[in-house]
């Protein structure tokens, strides 16, 4: 298992190259709130919103999670642990004001890219609010 990639995942390089491509800019492998350990793959500071590729197996995908027959306690624990810490991730993150966003590495990358742009351009957009009016 240590073998295992945990960062530059194929999947993930690709995504990060279709959203440069988009136009958008990113940080890469960061902790986007202090004090909690948890590091995002993609993050967008200003919109406050990380983004996570997690793996079928590793993340227990509802449509693509195998279990193994060896040592299958063991392996179903893993699992279910990954996706406790990943639902404690998320509720953590958004207690911060951040958005996860979670991209299974089975998805298509450009649908997953118009996603999260969609998501970060939303969460960048000027509010207009009550003041608005008032400025003629």
């Amino acid at each position: 298992m240590s073998r295992q990639k945990s960062r530059n995942t194929g999947t993930e390089v690709a995504l990060r190259r279709a959203l440069h491509a988009l136009g958008m800019r990113y940080r890469i492998h960061r902790r986007p709130v202090r004090g909690v350990r948890r590091e995002a793959d993609v993050v967008f500071g200003p919109a406050r919103v990380a983004v996570f590729v997690d793996g079928c197996f590793w993340h227990g995908c509802p449509l693509h999670a195998t279990w193994p027959k060896n040592n299958a306690e063991f392996w179903k624990t893993k699992i279910e642990a990954n996706r406790r810490r990943d639902a404690d991730t998320n509720s953590r993150l958004l207690a911060a004001g951040w958005l996860s966003l979670r991209v299974w590495e089975h998805e298509s990358v450009e649908s997953a890219a118009a996603r999260i742009r969609s998501v970060v351009d939303e969460r960048r957009a000027p509010t207009t609010g009550w003041r608005s009016a008032d400025k003629h």
